[in-house]
């Protein structure tokens, strides 16, 4: 029953974050060490990402359908394909690169937390900042944007290799920067989260693979279920909230997170 509630609060805390500008790895983490969990759920936390990937799957289904069966035929379909292609290549590349000095520091929680608590702080300041600056947008589609403008969104989400710093994040504030519309740059990134999570989750369970072990098949279930019911809900939430709102209240909350973490670290 204990490592149920476990499973239960990683799959509510990765199905709240992993599409809000806040860095689901950096809560993970977090919620790890202060549960004080063991190196055997870190192979857990790579396929609950896959109950969020499946959510951004069934809420948007109708638009991967028609871009899928219309790729021998539609010249938009294929734009979006490529669109996706594009975006997802610089991460992929930095990602190789860079993923062993980045286990080094995920896995050493001496550096980890304070590292995430400065990037929260930094992140939501930045947010806070570009969000007065950004231009008035030129493109008002996520799913018909030019490839240059998809390599450049794909560009600025290398920096969600980061600790700290949210995926979604980057890649919404930085289209927006670029001229992109704030619900199409959301709607974008919703959709390049698809073969960008699905494809770190494939390459983190090749190496973890060896730690899953048949006890935890109940868990990863549970873990699932929740992480794609919660997601569910925030993703269609967090559309609502940014076209309306922008990311200033996701700014705010970092800075606050980021302050409570680093006044944990300097008194526990």
């Amino acid at each position: 029953m204990h490592d149920i509630l476990l499973s239960i609060i990683l799959g509510v805390v990765e199905g709240i974050t992993e599409f809000l500008p806040i860095s689901s790895t950096a809560h993970l983490l977090v919620t790890e060490q202060l549960l004080g969990l063991g190196d055997d759920w870190q192979a857990f936390t790579v396929v609950i990402q896959l109950g969020a990937i499946l959510a951004v799957v069934a809420i948007y289904f109708q638009t991967f359908w028609k871009a899928l069966i219309g790729l021998p035929t539609s010249a938009d379909a294929r734009q979006f394909a490529l669109g996706l292609i594009v975006a997802l290549l610089p991460s992929v590349a930095a990602g190789l690169a860079m993923k062993k000095l980045l286990d080094e520091v995920l896995l050493n929680p001496t550096l980890a937390l304070p590292f995430i608590a400065g990037c929260w702080i930094a992140g939501g300041i930045i947010i806070l900042v570009l969000e007065r600056f950004a231009p008035k947008p030129r493109w008002l589609e996520g799913d018909k944007l030019p490839l240059s403008k998809a390599f450049q969104i794909g560009c600025c989400q290398i920096l969600a290799i980061i600790p700290g710093v949210s995926r979604s994040g980057a890649t919404i504030l930085g289209a927006q920067m670029l001229g992109v519309d704030r619900r199409a740059a959301t709607l974008f990134t919703f959709y390049l989260a698809v073969p960008t999570m699905l494809g770190a989750s494939i390459l983190e369970l090749h190496h973890k693979a060896g730690e899953l072990s048949g006890g935890q098949g109940l868990n990863i279930a549970v873990g699932f279920v929740v992480s794609f019911v919660v997601a569910f809900f925030v993703i269609k939430g967090f559309l609502a909230i940014v076209t309306k709102h922008g990311l200033k209240p996701f700014g705010w909350y970092r800075i606050a997170a980021g302050l409570a973490l680093a006044a944990y670290l300097a008194f526990a």
